[in-house]
């Protein structure tokens, strides 16, 4: 395996997101009068602000006031998360780390829109890793649609299929084995789906086990 690039997601990957905003969308939920769909909300993981409104219109339908439920919901979670530190995942630091003394540069390729990822990097002490950042407000097709994975590529000069490419959820799983990277996926809240596990890519159950196959693949 050789590889000149390593892109990373960043909520449930890199950062302990996920469960802190699951928590919240149950909050707000609850002030909107707003029925909790764990299964609808899962199926949101991984995408940007537009494809998540049209799961969300789908899943509840007319009778849901969306924009007043989004509101409460960012209004509490930008509290958080612009203002706290995000715990970081187990074995980041360490690939970080590594990739960083193999001279191999990064990017971060989130659905999370600009300032609210860059913020999230800053307090968790990691925007020091990365060259680039590509976001969800940037590209006009979320994850699972490749262009945000091209985008980060094409901003670090590097060649799509030599990059690596890290992801937890099935939707950026899709988009990084579509944009032809080496792909590999470390699940958080959802466990690979059956059609996701056929696309062939790595799947490890954390980035210490990302870390040791590196090192076996480049020995």
């Amino acid at each position: 395996m050789t590889f000149q690039a390593a892109i990373f997601d960043m909520d449930g990957l890199l950062l302990d997101t996920e469960r802190v905003c699951m928590a919240i969308f149950k909050q707000a939920c609850e002030a909107q009068n707003v029925p909790f769909i764990e299964e609808l909300y899962l199926s949101i993981i991984g995408c940007n602000a537009k494809r998540i409104e049209q799961l969300f219109r789908e899943g509840y339908g007319p009778s849901v006031d969306y924009p007043a439920l989004n509101q409460e919901w960012r209004v509490r979670y930008t509290a958080v998360v612009k203002h706290q530190a995000i715990p970081v995942k187990e074995g980041v630091i360490e690939l970080l780390e590594w990739l960083k003394a193999n001279q191999i540069p990064m990017a971060v390729a989130t659905s999370t829109q600009h300032d609210i990822a860059i913020k999230k990097l800053e307090l968790a002490g990691l925007d020091g890793y990365f060259d680039v950042l590509a976001t969800g407000c940037e590209v006009e097709h979320g994850k699972p649609h490749p262009e945000i994975y091209f985008l980060a590529a094409e901003r670090l000069g590097i060649a799509p299929e030599v990059c690596l490419a890290f992801e937890d959820s099935n939707n950026g799983t899709r988009a990084a084995v579509a944009a032809n990277m080496i792909t590999y996926q470390i699940p958080d809240l959802v466990e690979p789906s059956v059609e996701v596990i056929a696309l062939g890519h790595h799947i490890k159950p954390s980035m210490i086990n990302v870390l040791e196959h590196l090192k076996a693949q480049r020995s």
